[in-house]
């Protein structure tokens, strides 16, 4: 790996700040992602966002996956604001897992109040995530909205289990400082747009990389 990737490993943190935490592959970053961070930091009062572009998901493909290089390069191009730092941290620290990496940053950055972000649609599913108990219990999950999933995010297996600590999106401004489990849907923002309807066939970028 690069020098100028290794630097992007721990963003720049402090014990209090209020930190946002979005993984994914970033196969390819789109504006999107950028559209759910800017919303996410305004609605939960966030000091800063990690996008934490993952070596590969495990539920899915990897086959078309592109270099990691390419893909934190491309993520800072699409993210361009100061609060989003993108971040290869899980390559280098080794973890496959969403509940390993959330582990492993508690123990680093004790005192950082850690918010998990995901949409709707990975909420549906969030019961195939290896030990997704366990991360709900570890940091709060703050769920965005992406319609056409909304029925089928609120109807799944997580969010029924889940359903006792919910909280009113009107009080996501407080998710940071509670204690997990803690989790709230947020309504507002609407973006169908996904990576996968931004790769061609054959696994390119359309368009090439994103600008």
């Amino acid at each position: 790996m690069s020098d100028t990737i290794l630097p992007r490993t721990l963003p720049i943190h402090a014990d209090g700040m209020r930190i946002g935490l979005l993984g994914g592959s970033f196969n390819p970053p789109h504006e999107a992602h950028r559209a759910i961070s800017l919303f996410a930091l305004k609605r939960l009062k966030l000091d800063r966002i990690w996008w934490l572009v993952s070596p590969g998901n495990p539920l899915k493909d990897n086959g078309s996956l592109h270099a990691l290089r390419e893909r934190v390069i491309a993520a800072e191009t699409i993210a361009h604001d100061p609060r989003i730092d993108v971040s290869c941290l899980e390559t280098v620290i080794g973890t496959r897992y969403t509940a390993d990496t959330i582990s492993y940053l508690r123990r680093r950055c004790s005192g950082v109040r850690f918010v998990w972000i995901m949409g709707a649609d990975n909420l549906a599913q969030f019961n195939r995530w290896e030990r997704w108990q366990n991360i709900a219990s570890m940091v709060p999950v703050a769920v965005v909205d992406r319609p056409p999933d909304s029925f089928r995010a609120l109807s799944s297996i997580a969010a029924q289990t889940l359903m006792p600590y919910r909280i009113d999106e009107r009080k996501a401004g407080t998710l940071a400082s509670r204690r997990a489990p803690a989790w709230t849907f947020l309504t507002g923002l609407k973006s169908s747009l996904s990576s996968t309807r931004l790769r061609n066939p054959d696994g390119s970028w359309k368009g090439g990389n994103p600008q």
